[in-house]
């Protein structure tokens, strides 16, 4: 019998989230949130490259550097009177320093940008050029291993005092496996006859935080970057695994004490400078890793919730989830995302739908959080496992090779990119890049989406999600239909918002149209407002809401 019943609450669950015309409507009003502090960073939209991807400008078939500043103009061109620019405010870099590996998450000088890339000027250069424009530039730093063919890694190997205890060795392997399953040993054996750690794979072993001189030459490396090299800040790769404890191998408490010091130092430095964590795991987990160790860290909870309730045309799990986050985190200090190079391709995960895809898009791009957008994600670029076929070639035209370079691409394009290119959805005002780009100028251009506070709105129909942001007197409503199916006649209603009460003139933040008004009551109470008379099929639409007497 609770083989059945667990069978039939799964199927019930499995109902509500379909699409549904039944109302679906929640009398439940969220608390009302508290204006919190916010940083430069949560005026930033970032943009995530692989720079073997992005752009080849010398024909050799691997993007670099100087790749990157001929493409500037396309991301940000610091130009309001120009439309063909996607006005990101920062830059992600993934790995830059020298590595013997296509990806560079295994590093053999920390302080040296990957020949393929380019050289140290340029690096330069490419900051000038990014600050000048107003864009922020933060690298992946990579702590946690090295390359088993970096220099510290081969004297410690051959037991030269100095390096000795650099890495972690063992006469024997204790049989520990990867933490996050399988069976694969997390303990190598050397020519040397000795056991070393490492928990990604052998090529990589863990650096041996234990000994003081590892941290302070990692310490000082991390000096050289935010000063020498001027960049703004890190993505810190794999953060829950720097300090084992025997059998113990992620979340360890020295773990946590590390990144209070990582912290205390990086600020040390440059206060302004900005650390995000990766923590892949649960948000219980990641909360682990905020409140003295990491500016922010990545919102993986979340980044599924909004696949799944759009794969499914129902916002549940999504206004489920932010209910929660929003009381956990410190004022809007996540970053959100939808996938990035470790995960499956967006246009992939949503069936190579663009209407998916659209409302993916605008789901993180107007909630709070700091959002960050995986290279070729905003023209619907395709890419499933392994890893180097989600961090294929950029698509920048329907011509030869993509127009990615000249010469022979260091691996296969995408089949797609006779559709989806820079060149024709420019072109195209409906197309995927069009509707990023206005999502992100609209992020850009009102602090209600960057800074304001967040409050969910009952809706009459589940397939609705609606919410308000607010930042002082500016307010937007957004309202999203999950459904495949446009909806009439949607009630949104709300016991009590941050609204002051009055008459408001309602304004399609997107288009400039008016729509009409809406009177707040008392407590800022919505009453039976139907601010659209029919919500397309997975469209989002932003209201910009203004007091007529103040206007």
């Amino acid at each position: 019998m609770k083989k059945i019943y667990l069978i039939f609450i799964s199927l019930v669950l499995f109902l509500v989230g379909c699409e549904s015309n039944t109302s679906g409507s929640e009398s439940y009003t969220e608390p009302i949130q508290q204006q919190g502090e916010t940083f430069w960073w949560n005026e930033t939209v970032f943009y995530e490259i692989f720079v073997r991807s992005f752009y080849d400008s010398d024909g050799d078939g691997i993007g670099d550097l100087q790749g990157i500043i001929e493409k500037l103009d396309y991301l940000n061109d610091n130009d309001s009177r120009t439309d063909f620019d996607l006005g990101i405010t920062g830059i992600w870099l993934m790995p830059v320093c020298q590595s013997p590996s296509y990806h560079g998450y295994d590093v053999i000088d920390y302080c040296q940008i990957e020949e393929d890339y380019g050289t140290n000027d340029d690096f330069l250069q490419l900051i000038n050029e990014c600050h000048a424009r107003g864009i922020k530039v933060i690298v992946d730093y990579v702590m946690n291993h090295s390359s088993n063919q970096h220099p510290w890694f081969i004297a410690s190997a051959n037991n030269e005092p100095d390096y000795a205890n650099w890495y972690c060795w063992r006469g024997d392997d204790p049989g520990y496996t990867q933490p996050w399953g399988g069976n694969y040993h997390v303990w190598h054996q050397h020519s040397n006859g000795q056991y070393y750690y490492g928990v990604f794979w052998g090529g990589m072993p863990d650096l041996n935080y234990e000994e003081p001189a590892v941290k302070d030459e990692m310490f000082d490396i991390a000096s050289f970057w935010l000063q020498d090299m001027m960049v703004d800040g890190f993505r810190c790769d794999a953060v829950k695994y720097i300090i084992e404890d025997n059998g113990n191998l992620e979340n360890t408490e020295e773990t946590y004490q590390f990144w209070e010091e990582f912290h205390s130092y990086y600020k040390g430095v440059n206060p302004d400078a900005m650390a995000v964590g990766e923590a892949w795991d649960e948000t219980s987990v990641i909360l682990n890793y905020i409140d003295g160790k990491f500016d922010f860290c990545f919102e993986f909870n979340l980044a599924s919730d909004i696949l799944y309730s759009v794969k499914i045309s129902s916002p549940h799990s999504v206004r489920s989830n932010m209910s929660e986050i929003k009381e956990l985190y410190p004022f809007h200090q996540y970053g959100t995302f939808l996938t990035n190079h470790d995960q499956n391709r967006v246009f992939d995960e949503l069936d190579n739908d663009v209407d998916k895809a659209k409302l993916a898009a605008a789901i993180y791009l107007t909630l709070p959080g700091i959002p960050y957008l995986y290279y070729g994600e905003e023209i619907g670029m395709n890419g499933q496992k392994p890893d180097e076929d989600i961090r294929r070639p950029m698509q920048w035209s329907s011509g030869t090779n993509a127009g990615f370079t000249t010469g022979t691409p260091w691996h296969q394009l995408n089949n797609n990119y006779t559709i989806y290119n820079v060149e024709d959805e420019q072109n195209d005002n409906n197309s995927i890049w069009h509707w990023y780009r206005t999502l992100i100028l609209a992020r850009n251009e009102h602090q209600a989406l960057t800074r304001g506070t967040y409050q969910a709105i009952n809706t009459s129909n589940g397939n609705i999600y609606a919410f308000l942001r607010q930042f002082q007197d500016e307010i937007i409503l957004i309202i999203s239909n999950f459904s495949g199916s446009n909806k009439t006649d949607i009630i949104l209603s709300a016991d009590f918002t941050n609204i002051e009460p009055g008459n408001y003139s309602i304004t399609n933040l997107l288009y400039e149209e008016n729509m009409g008004s809406v009177t707040i009551g008392e407590d800022g109470s919505i009453s039976d407002w139907i601010p659209i008379n029919t919500l397309e099929g997975r469209k989002t639409y932003l209201l910009k809401l203004e007091n007529l007497i103040k206007k």
